[in-house]
This record gives C-alpha cells, sequence and structure tokens, in this order.
C-alpha cells in the first residue's frame, strides 16, 4: 500500500535551487573566462591562448565543466546505514523442543508417527532450547489462540520494540522519517503494517510508505533495495525507516503433511529495523550493492516455497524436496550477477578464462571456477533459513567454519526468523568485536519465488557495544551444535 508522492517541501526546493544554480553557472563562468582570456595584456598570456578564437576558449572550458557538472548531478547518490535494532526476545517466549512437542501433540490430526517426524527434524535442525515462539503459541491447544488479535499483538511485540530500540539509538524522532518499507509475507493485514507504523508513531502525512508481502525470506534485501532506491532521489538528508519481520502467529499449520510441517519446527519469532539514509552524517555502513536474482520464470523454481491448502483444506507453506537444488542454481546466477561488481581483478580473470575453457574445450573436462569471495568480503551473512542451506552454501563458496559461525549461532539462538536473519547475524558479528572500519559484509538471502537476493556493505563505524539481541548471552557464543541434539 504505497502513500502519493509528498510536496516538495523546503530541502526539494532548494535542491532544485541548486541544480538551476549549477546549471546556469558553468556556461556564464565558461563565458567569463573567454572574455577575461582575451582581455589580458599580451605579455600575460601564452601564445596558444592569445592566438586562439573565443569559440574555442569557450567550448575548452565549457565542455570538462559542463561533463563534470552533468555526472554530479546525475550519478547515484551514496545511501547509508544509519543504524539498526532486532527485537529482543523475552525468557518467557522460550520454547524448549520439548515444550514445542507437547502442544504438537495436542494437535488432532498429528499422530505418533508426525511427532517422531518432527522430534527428528527438531534435532537435525540446529535450533537451540532457547528459541521463541509468540504468545498464542503458549496456550493449549495452539491453534484455537491463533486469532487476528493476537497476530496484531506479534506485530505490537516485534515490530514496535525493534523500533522502540531503533529510536532510541539513533536519537532520532519519529517525525523525521521520511520513507517507510515494510515487509512481512504471510501477514497483511487491514489497515496494513505502514498504517499501524503511521499511527504508532505519529509520523508525518507524506511520509512515502510501502508494505511488501509474500516475498519469503529474502524480502529484506529487496526492501532495502527499495529504499535506496527511493532515497537516491530523495532531497539531501532524508529519511528511509525499513522493518523486517514475520509473523508466526496466524500461520500455524495444523495438518499432518511432512513438508508442510517443516515451517513449524523451523520458524520462529523475530524482526528488525533499520534506519537508512542518503547522508553520511552519524552513518554506520556504507550499502554498496544490491543484486536481485529471480528464477521465477522455471516451474520448479516458483512452486518450490508455496503457501497451499493440503487434502483436508488446512493452509501451509509446502517446501519443496528440490528447494536445495534451486536455492544452489539461483545462488549461482546472483555470484554471477555481484561478482563483477565487488571481485578484484584477479578472480574475475580466473573466472573469465575457466568459463572460456569449459565452452570452447568442452564442459566435461573443467569443473566451474567458484570465484573466492573471502577475497571480496570479510564477513558473510548467510540467511538463517536452516542448517542445509548454511552447510551447502559454505560448501559452494569454500567459507570457513568462522565466516559462516554468525548464521549457525543465530539459527541456534533465535531459530528461522525469516528476512530479519540476516540483521541478526550482522548483530552477531559486532558483538563478537570483529567488525572493523573499512570491513565488507555480504549478506544473502533466499525467498520464495524463487529468489537469492544479496547487499553489500562497507563498514564505517563499529558498534561501540555489544547492546542488542546477543547483550545477556553473547558470552556463552559460540556453541557447539552436534549433528543431533538430544534432549
Amino acid at each position: 500500500m504505497s502513500s502519493p508522492p509528498p510536496p516538495l517541501g523546503n530541502n526539494g526546493l532548494l535542491k532544485n535551487v541548486h541544480r538551476f544554480v549549477a546549471a546556469v553557472a558553468v556556461p556564464l563562468a565558461a563565458a567569463a573566462l573567454a572574455a577575461a582570456a582575451r582581455l589580458l595584456p599580451q605579455e600575460a598570456t601564452s601564445g596558444w591562448l592569445r592566438d586562439a578564437r573565443p569559440v574555442h576558449l569557450f567550448l575548452a572550458v565549457f565542455l570538462p565543466a559542463a561533463a563534470a557538472t552533468v555526472y554530479l548531478l546525475l550519478r547515484p547518490r551514496a545511501v547509508y546505514l544509519v543504524d539498526y535494532a532486532c527485537f529482543r526476545t523475552a525468557p518467557n517466549c522460550r520454547v524448549p523442543f520439548s515444550t514445542f512437542l507437547e502442544h504438537a501433540k495436542q494437535v488432532p490430526a498429528l499422530n505418533e508417527r508426525s511427532i517422531r517426524f518432527m522430534t527428528k527434524l527438531l534435532e537435525r535442525s540446529g535450533l537451540g532450547e532457547e528459541t521463541c515462539l509468540p504468545p498464542a503459541h503458549h496456550y493449549i491447544p495452539t491453534y484455537k489462540y491463533c486469532t487476528l488479535d493476537a497476530a496484531r499483538g506479534e506485530v505490537d511485540l516485534v515490530v514496535f520494540g525493534a523500533l522502540d530500540d531503533l529510536f532510541a539509538k539513533t536519537g532520532l524522532s519519529p517525525s523525521a522519517i521520511d520513507i517507510l518499507v515494510v515487509n512481512c509475507s504471510l501477514f497483511c493485514p487491514t489497515p496494513s503494517f505502514v498504517d499501524m507504523i503511521i499511527n504508532r508513531y505519529k509520523l508525518r502525512s507524506d511520509v512515502r510508505s510501502v508494505h511488501l508481502a509474500g516475498m519469503g525470506c529474502s524480502a529484506g534485501i529487496v526492501s532495502v533495495g527499495l529504499a535506496r532506491s527511493l532515497l537516491q532521489v530523495a532531497p539531501e538528508n532524508s529519511h528511509a525507516l525499513v522493518v523486517s519481520t514475520e509473523t508466526i502467529t496466524p500461520n500455524y499449520y495444523v495438518g499432518s503433511e511432512r513438508a508442510m510441517l517443516l515451517p513449524n519446527c523451523l520458524f520462529r519469532i523475530g524482526g528488525a529495523a533499520a534506519l537508512l539514509s542518503n547522508s553520511p552524517s552519524k552513518a554506520r555502513f556504507r550499502l554498496k550493492h544490491v543484486v536481485r536474482t529471480l528464477t521465477g520464470a522455471q516451474d520448479s523454481a516458483y512452486a518450490c516455497v508455496f503457501q497451499e491448502e493440503d487434502d483436508v483444506g488446512n493452509v501451509g507453506i509446502n517446501l519443496s524436496k528440490d528447494l536445495m537444488t534451486i536455492a544452489g542454481n539461483a545462488l549461482k546466477a546472483n555470484i554471477t550477477a555481484i561478482g563483477p561488481l565487488v571481485l578484484p581483478a584477479s578472480e574475475q580473470l580466473m573466472f573469465a578464462a575457466a568459463f572460456i575453457a569449459r565452452k570452447v574445450l568442452g564442459g566435461g573436462r573443467f569443473r566451474p571456477y567458484i570465484p573466492d569471495f573471502r577475497t571480496a568480503f570479510e564477513h558473510f551473512c548467510i540467511h538463517a533459513g536452516g542448517r542445509a542451506v548454511i552447510d551447502e552454501l559454505q560448501r559452494s563458496l569454500g567459507l570457513s567454519d568462522e565466516q559462516v559461525e554468525a548464521s549457525r549461532m543465530a539459527l541456534h539462538r533465535f531459530g528461522n526468523t525469516s528476512s530479519s536473519s540476516l540483521w541478526y547475524e550482522l548483530a552477531y558479528i559486532e558483538a563478537k568485536g570483529r567488525m572493523r572500519r573499512g570491513d565488507r559484509v555480504w549478506m544473502i538471502g533466499f525467498g520464495s519465488g524463487f529468489k537469492c537476493n544479496s547487499a553489500a556493505w562497507e563498514c564505517i563505524q563499529p558498534a561501540a557495544n555489544a547492546e542488542g539481541p546477543w547483550a545477556t548471552c553473547i558470552h556463552r557464543y559460540p556453541v557447539d551444535i552436534p549433528d543431533v541434539l538430544k534432549h
């Protein structure tokens, strides 16, 4: 849902005045320089300048100045991350495996076979015993309490909790927000999320607002990309608020289809808010690139994460058995697109040589060359969609255990928090004190459709402390995560 464009305002008017002055001043300055050169004493000018015609002097000065002015006016404006905040889960929302399974046993459609399946899945999932679910999921039987009011209550808890922390950290007044982008895939109430936020924080009537739905776990990067595009054409010193979450309450599946029980076991409560700006003032990161790859033209990719009804009419998310293969193909397409933007020349040459060799001499004789992205980034935030997702990306990209540590620990402590998981991982890296000025961060998200999206950041100012979602537990991490977690 989008509001109409705001009026020009003082900032926009000043910006247009600056552009007009620059456009007029360049030719006038060039003409003045040419005229001044003709009026100088002969002994003060060189031979070529004295003999040149006025039109030549004008062009010699005007063309470079005009080209420089056009470049400065039309180049994409840099976008920065001022700060971010993640929802801090409360101890009373914690759901150990035993509690989760006890609640599952109260669902009439689930038999012992289904419970054994869920038990094995949880033991091998990479989740720990401290992940959290929304308040409605703590009642028995759970499905009877997953109401619309309960879903709105989860939004109040998660979204407003993260936003309160963000406004407190940045000291920015809500009235200074110019752009608001929210993503939540499966819960899209009326009024929308952006309306709820505008009402809660009394944002201005001219704020540009968008709610993105149905775009899955990679929607957080889509939101960042959209906010960047809006900021690049907004007046100077504008601010964009990006909120990423997934409301768990109304999406509790009560059937017995195994492929649709997976989200019940993996997804947990979570959310994040990020403040972006087109001004470097107080910025902590610079957004370098956003690269989106959509493979939805392929039927198998389009249907691999699909909301549907099972045989008896229960609504849930069906995760295809081909999901990892499709994710791998989407990742290859995405790294092919982002590689030329971030990799050093040596890696690009190696990749190009391998590609040509496979084309000329036959693909069977040469293995595909995977660029070493460790030469382009110091830190990696891989969507914590599950242990298999992290394992596959670690293998495909040749990453070390430490480089995927943030993803594994975020999955262990918070579970799959959908599009907000990348921000929990960035918070982990900063809480461990590993971020340095100039470090580069690669965020990789996967989502329904099927999408693989990337965002590349450069650190300007690391966090001063470990305040955030890891504040009370960072001293216990990293932890060893066995292949099978017995409880």
